[in-house]
């Protein structure tokens, strides 16, 4: 069988027999009702209570037997079977006399809804759900959810179709060798355990669970390579390559910088407070995005200002003196928002009212919003900047800046994530004092290829041409009027990538926090020349491989470490 390749989430070589973990979660019947009586729907009613408080229960239980990390993570997903929404809307479907199962099931839905229409780091939540859901419905039906296997003799490299953080947690390197999934993501909850336990973890990886069971395996969780029947020396090589990363990214420290000396600042996207322990541990120097959406979703109420003021105040004492982007509130009909009225229907909600044109309908919450930011930003030594998602026009950047001038927010940046903005960089630099790029959402528009659509990922690739182009252009945009320029998301996080920005003229990078060292050590081992002769060089290929392995042959650092 030949190589595959996913995506590395968490660093290390792995070898070991695959075992594959086959479990396919039971849909309760849609048409599966109780008896119809009160006595029935209060029966119904306390078999899911009780299916919910065990679920919560087992996983409170297996975080505080793991500990750190493992442990917040679980405790969180303990809280969501414990959601009072959550108990309501069950509630609300078994006396319409829906059977508690198929009740429990609908009602992980909408919240489900809501988390993947949001995407990115919120849509990662997903996973979560889905596997509290199918615990709890396997609890009401009588039915064992599958476990890890332990004690087969030999380490093993774990295949799945998806792993769950419960089940994630309770892995150990002297057992599980590494792990390997075809779904999942770099920001999951499954990606960020792997790391914090040290288990090489590759995930994305499509067709690995057709591995026949036993096979050998070599897992790169830095490359993302699974190699099955590798050979001695493939797998010598492999970890030789390991030890040069991990010794690589161990020899560069300090402020991210090229290797004649040009400041890279090296930032860290988060989700809210619970998410700067891992920028503090990785280096960051600051937040380059700071997503507030996790404040807004799944609740009846807005946020108060005090609320949010405590939020944002926590992030910001993290880094006293340090830069801190908070990006303001990316919602609208793909993201909908149960305080506000519904508006018209979209039939294209990534191409409606969203972002900041949410704010222009609804300025009561950004005038909130605004003023809980000011109220944390003068409790504190860190730099706060903030900016607006989804500007298209120069209006658009003039206007969110006369609002946060109003709130006593200095520093109104915005999103370049429309290619009208980008075209158009140096008009929206006359108000905006900086730009972030957002990779994700200005392929998306630049290529009409839907970022949800997995048919359509190629497209989505950060190293297309027209979208270096368009970073290119973002970024003369603002130099021509003295504006810094960084990119924001996970293109940042490959290093051959975020030397290629740099090139083209990006003045910072942000991105989940494990992925800084590895940038780190690219960046110190090439000049400014090199990045800049990089970018050309991709900006010139035809298509996104090319650009890849042109640019590559510009930046022989990364071989060097492995990369």
């Amino acid at each position: 069988m030949s190589t595959l390749t996913g995506v590395g989430v968490s660093p290390g070589v792995g070898v070991g027999p695959a075992h594959v973990l086959a479990y396919e979660a039971t849909v309760p019947d849609p048409d599966s009702r109780h008896g119809g009586d009160a006595g029935d729907a209060e029966a119904e009613l306390a078999r899911a209570g009780r299916a919910l408080e065990r679920v919560a229960a087992d996983l409170e239980e297996r975080g505080v037997r793991v500990g750190g990390e493992a442990r917040e993570i679980l405790q969180a997903q303990a809280m969501m079977a414990r959601d009072p929404g959550l108990a309501d809307g069950v509630a609300r479907l078994v006396e319409a006399g829906t059977s508690a199962a198929r009740a429990v099931y609908e009602a992980f839905g909408h919240y489900r809804d809501l988390l993947a229409a949001a995407g990115g780091y919120l849509g990662a939540r997903v996973a979560d759900l889905d596997d509290i859901r199918d615990r709890v419905v396997a609890v009401i039906e009588g039915r064992s959810m599958p476990g890890v296997p332990t004690g087969t003799g030999q380490p093993y490299v774990l295949v799945a179709r998806d792993l769950a953080p419960a089940d994630t947690a309770l892995l150990s390197p002297d057992v599980v060798a590494a792990f390997v999934t075809e779904q999942g993501g770099p920001t999951g909850h499954t990606a960020i355990l792997a790391r914090a336990l040290g288990v090489p973890a590759v995930v994305a990886c499509q067709g690995v669970t057709s591995i026949v069971p036993g096979t050998p395996l070599l897992v790169d969780g830095a490359s993302g390579l699974v190699r099955p029947e590798p050979s001695d020396d493939e797998v010598l090589r492999a970890r030789e390559a390991a030890a040069a990363r991990k010794a690589g990214q161990a020899s560069a420290k300090g402020p991210g910088r090229t290797a004649d000396g040009h400041a890279v600042p090296l930032l860290a996207n988060i989700g809210g407070p619970r998410d700067v322990a891992a920028a503090l541990e990785h280096g960051a120097e600051g937040v380059g995005l700071y997503r507030t959406e996790f404040l807004f979703l799944d609740r009846a109420e807005a946020p108060s200002e005090q609320e949010q003021e405590a939020a944002y105040l926590e992030v910001l004492d993290a880094f006293p003196g340090g830069g801190v982007v908070v990006r303001t509130l990316d919602a609208g009909a793909d993201k909908p928002l149960a305080f506000l009225p519904p508006g018209a229907h979209e039939p294209n909600p990534a191409l409606g009212e969203r972002g900041v044109r949410l704010f222009r309908t609804h300025p009561e919450i950004m005038d909130t919003q605004l003023a809980a930011l000011a109220a944390a930003a003068s409790r504190s030594s860190a730099r706060l900047q903030v900016m607006a998602p989804m500007v298209a026009t120069a209006e658009e950047a003039a206007w969110f800046a006369a609002a946060c001038d109003a709130a006593g927010l200095p520093s109104a940046g915005v999103m370049i994530e429309i290619p009208s903005a980008a075209l158009r960089a140096a008009d929206l630099a006359v108000r905006a004092a900086f730009f972030s790029i957002g990779t994700n959402d200005l392929a998306q528009y630049a290529l009409a290829a839907d970022r949800q659509l997995g048919a359509l990922a190629g497209l989505q690739e950060a190293w297309q041409p027209a979208l270096l182009d368009l970073v290119a252009l973002a970024a003369a945009g603002a130099a021509e009027r003295g504006r810094p320029c960084g990119v924001c998301g996970e293109a940042a996080a490959d290093p051959a990538l975020a030397c290629v920005f740099v090139g083209l003229g990006v003045t910072s990078l942000s991105m989940s926090a494990p992925s800084l060292p590895a940038v780190r050590a690219a960046l110190a081992r090439h000049t400014r020349q090199q990045c800049h002769l990089a970018a050309v060089a991709a900006r010139a290929a035809s298509s996104a491989g090319e650009a890849r392995a042109e640019a590559r042959s510009h930046l022989p650092g990364l071989a060097d470490l492995g990369l």
